[in-house]
């Protein structure tokens, strides 16, 4: 589906991908590279508008053109319930933080959801005026930083935000000038977020989190529509929509371009990493899932050569 606000790849601890394309979920398991159909949603609920894998790697959240969001087990092919009341439209971004998914609507709603509970909502934070089309929690869980189609980005303190307070966030952020979807925190500076902008931004900028200036501004031509950080190099790779529909691996903080990865034919709209950080996949406006060997593995942890096929020898490599 070639919707710039929907999340519909996610690449889960276990090792198993999950797509989905209109009303169907699918997953594909990186271990043998076996196809499995988890679940198509009925045409009244559908279609899917967002995936989310939880932390164990099991369960899997689905969020829906009818504005609920529903957990499966992955193992047992079972449903486990549906989230209700969270939303007034459809939810197109969800992240997890432990037992608490959060879910973004095209209300502008950020909703926290405790899945253990049957009074599932928790909080609710309220900032954007429109669509919440880009959602992750930073790795220590005590941040969250959205983005919207209002060219919003917040970021808000899990300890902090109050739902009786009328500022919720601890920093707007009004520097992009169209969507932000694109959203990526550094793992190795816990405080420097990277954001992306539409079609009528194509920046990428860098945000301190504790002060929330913006270090630096790159425009790079195109709509950025999703960013991922190498686990082990200063590295950041942007996937990108109109004009050249790439991928751009860039060299941080100099941002200097290392590689221009072309194949896809369309907007390059989802990008998820594999567990060990190595692998990239992309999926596309043009319905096709690439495979990339972008990041590779650090010279001090690559492991002896194997003699049998390894799972990803079929990906395209650029190093």
């Amino acid at each position: 589906m070639d919707d710039f606000y929907l999340n519909l790849l996610d690449w889960g601890s276990s090792n198993v991908l999950a797509i989905a394309l209109g009303n169907t979920v699918y997953l594909w398991d990186a271990s043998d590279s076996s196809t499995s159909e988890l679940v198509t949603i009925d045409d009244d609920n559908g279609p899917v508008t967002s995936v989310s894998w939880a932390p164990d790697g099991q369960h899997i959240a689905i969020g829906l053109n009818n504005s609920e969001v529903q957990s499966w087990d992955s193992a047992s092919n079972r449903q486990l319930r549906t989230l209700r009341g969270c939303h007034r439209s459809r939810v197109g971004s969800m992240a997890w933080n432990s037992h608490v998914l959060t879910t973004g609507g095209m209300d502008g709603m950020i909703v926290n959801n405790d899945v253990r509970i049957r009074s599932h909502v928790c909080k609710t934070y309220r900032g954007h005026r429109q669509e919440v089309c880009g959602l992750k929690w930073s790795a220590s869980g005590q941040q969250l930083a959205s983005g919207g189609n209002d060219n919003l980005v917040h970021v808000w303190d899990m300890s902090k935000a109050s739902s009786n307070s009328p500022t919720q966030w601890i920093h707007r952020l009004e520097d992009h000038t169209s969507a932000v979807k694109a959203l990526a925190w550094c793992p190795f500076q816990s405080n420097l977020l990277a954001s992306g902008g539409g079609g009528g931004d194509r920046t990428i900028k860098f945000w301190n989190i504790h002060t929330g200036a913006c270090l630096n501004s790159v425009d790079t031509g195109s709509q950025v529509c999703a960013l991922l950080w190498n686990k082990n190099e200063r590295e950041l790779l942007s996937s990108h929509g109109f004009t050249q529909n790439q991928l751009i691996l860039w060299k941080y903080p100099s941002m200097v371009k290392m590689a221009e990865i072309m194949g896809h034919t369309s907007r390059v709209l989802h990008m998820a990493q594999s567990p060990d950080g190595c692998t990239v996949a992309s999926a596309a406006g043009d319905e096709t899932l690439r495979f990339w060997n972008v990041f590779g593995v650090p010279e001090v942890a690559k492991p002896a050569p194997k003699v049998h096929q390894e799972p990803f020898s079929h990906l395209n490599r650029i190093r």
